[in-house]
């Protein structure tokens, strides 16, 4: 374009420059124009132009054209590679200019904050120390061992996983795996007398069964060089379609201590219909079997020390059981023994104090009740209401939120719920919210337990919580403090 403006120009300076003449004509027989062309011949031109100058002039103008029109886009070009290769150097012009840094110290922060970031993803609660990973499927049920170093997890990918914690902080735990009999879904877990042995209840299309896995010890050899495995868990006693085909909803077990007991654990089984089956953990022998009559159970346990056993089912009201041991520390028999009355309406979950001597209920009458059991029974005498508290969990609107889950500590202080996927920490004390993880898992927490020792966290001793849900994890949580309230 710029050099069709100097032609112009160089045509106005020198003169005009005579183009072919055009005439027009017309043929007699047709209406048609055509254009008639002035031979070359009859081409007038101006004396006073030459063609030599105009020519030299033309070449000379257009490589000063091409020479700074090939100039300014390679400084072009070597501006933007230095715009490339120095990006520190230029500043965003729409936002306020910063000291320059170097390169290195400013990407080093960069991963360093990506890599932050993927950790606060993992452990989003300040209280979340771990995941135990592996998982397939929904996690159904856990339990911890008597020394708390060995935590049991139900799956409903059809596995039993036996978890060592030799240090919550670990990332990456070792595991024994159990495959349960084929067509089985493990519902829930319970230790036996130790943390070798272990009860599964699992689930098939026939109804549900009981199976004790046990590990026959390991064999010494007088070669101590020689190193030789474990034999996997075999199945020491099993029970089929058990609660008359119904679904087993807990599995609980308890170390029974009180009296004339032997130390032998207990193991509870509560279906979805409204009986409860007590069982021997080591020999696997029926102990006694209760009935609530209450419609349908929510769920039962057994104390600490193996005296009581305790249902929530549909109504209001609590049952409660005593587990008779005769001399020789076997169960002579289970006594129906007082009932819990104070609630307006369904108890949906209750666990016991640490001594055995008070239950903890929540109700969906919004209140959590706190009973003294240790009463004289005999005499008549009913249990007491020590303490009422009103649920403190609310939903955006102020309405009061039920809880599907209780589990005291083991010192007695704090009580942990659950609404959903929502965790939340009380003060036994005084009622108060200590801290409220909400979305702690992607899912519904299916299950939680306390480790009844503490267990090694780094260089400290500490008493964990671990949950279950439904999004295929299981999470170890610390305790809050107390004084957070």
């Amino acid at each position: 374009m710029i050099y069709l403006l100097f032609l112009r120009a160089l045509f106005v300076c020198f003169g005009t420059f005579h183009l072919p003449r055009i005439h027009p004509c017309r043929y007699s027989h047709a209406e048609t124009s055509c254009i008639k062309l002035t031979p070359p011949s009859a081409i007038s031109t101006s004396p006073s132009f030459d063609y030599s100058h105009f020519v030299a002039l033309s070449v000379v103008l257009g490589a000063v054209i091409v020479f700074v029109f090939f100039k300014s886009y390679f400084l072009k070009q070597r501006s933007e590679v230095q715009t490339i290769a120095k990006p520190e150097l230029h500043s965003d012009p729409k936002k306020p200019s910063k000291p320059p840094q170097p390169i290195s110290r400013k990407s080093h922060a960069k991963r360093h904050f990506h890599a932050s970031d993927k950790d606060q993803n993992k452990r989003h609660h300040p209280l979340d120390l771990n995941t135990l990973k592996g998982h397939a499927d929904s996690v159904t049920g856990l339990c911890f061992s008597s020394d708390g170093r060995n935590l049991a997890t139900a799956c409903a990918d059809g596995v039993v996983r036996v978890f060592k914690l030799e240090d919550a902080s670990s990332k990456s735990f070792k595991f024994l795996r159990i495959n349960v009999p084929a067509g089985g879904h493990p519902m829930a877990v319970a230790f036996s007398d130790d943390a070798s042995s272990i009860v599964v209840a699992s689930e098939t299309l026939t109804g549900c069964s009981l199976y004790m896995y046990g590990e026959e010890k390991q064999k010494t050899t007088n070669d101590s060089k020689q190193q030789t495995k474990l034999p996997l868990p075999e199945i020491k006693w099993e029970h089929h379609k058990i609660h008359e085909k119904r679904t087993i909803l807990t599995l609980t077990g308890a170390t029974a201590s009180y009296g004339t007991a032997d130390g032998s654990t207990i193991i509870a089984s509560c279906s979805e219909g409204t009986d409860i089956i007590l069982w021997h953990g080591k020999t696997g022998k029926a102990l006694g079997h209760v009935d609530t009559n209450q419609l349908k159970n929510t769920m039962a346990t057994i104390s600490p020390n193996g005296r009581f056993l305790a249902a929530a089912a549909f109504t209001a009201d609590v049952k409660v059981w005593e587990i008779v041991y005769s001399k020789d520390g076997s169960v002579k028999e289970v006594l129906n023994v007082m009932q819990l009355k104070g609630h307006k309406s369904a108890v949906t979950w209750l666990c016991f104090s640490p001594n055995s001597e008070q239950i903890i209920t929540a109700s969906k009458d919004g209140s959590i009740r706190i009973w003294n059991i240790n009463v004289r029974y005999h005499l008549d005498e009913d249990p007491k209401t020590l303490k009422v508290f009103p649920i403190p969990l609310c939903d955006s609107s102020g309405s009061t939120l039920l809880y599907d889950r209780l589990c005291l500590s083991p010192d007695g202080k704090i009580l942990v719920t659950t609404h959903g996927s929502t965790l939340q920490w009380l003060c036994m004390d005084t009622g108060k919210v200590l801290d409220t993880a909400e979305k702690a898992h992607d899912g519904d927490v299916t299950w939680m337990s306390w480790s009844p020792k503490p267990i090694p966290l780094g260089n400290e001793q500490v008493v964990v919580l671990a949950t279950a849900s439904v999004d295929k994890k299981v999470k170890l949580w610390a305790a809050p403090s107390r004084n957070s309230s």
